[in-house]
């Protein structure tokens, strides 16, 4: 499975960005997807995940109301959309996937690589 991530950007505090992260490979798009977070010192973050046919969806309450995790199956595309972003919010955005949900918040086996979300004040 290859994950590919992209949308990241500089943004100014308020603002809206939407990532997206395109699979490819075989049976990805039977997999659960999740993003992540991480900013330089300080260990990856756990954002947002949701399941395969897009039924369940879980946040970390740091973005829950804020950000929206959705997939489209036909394109094979997990998205990210992000309101009223924040400064803290900057960091390097992964996207992951694994065959199974219960563990896709901790420690999915497949990595894209980041994408950078700079926030200002």
């Amino acid at each position: 499975v290859q994950l590919q991530a992209s949308g990241g950007g500089l943004v100014q505090a308020g603002d809206s960005l939407r990532l997206s992260c395109a699979g490819s490979g075989r049976g990805s798009s039977m997999y659960s997807m999740a993003w992540f977070r991480q900013d330089p010192g300080k260990e990856r973050e756990f954002i947002a995940a949701i399941s395969w046919n897009g039924v369940i969806t879980k946040y970390a309450d740091s973005v829950k109301g804020r950000f929206t995790i959705s997939r489209d199956s036909a394109k094979n595309t997990v998205y990210l959309q992000m309101d009223s972003l924040k400064p803290e919010d900057t960091a390097v955005y992964y996207c992951a996937a694994d065959a199974n949900f219960m563990v896709i918040t901790t420690r999915p086996v497949y990595w894209g690589q980041g994408t950078q979300v700079t926030v200002s004040s």
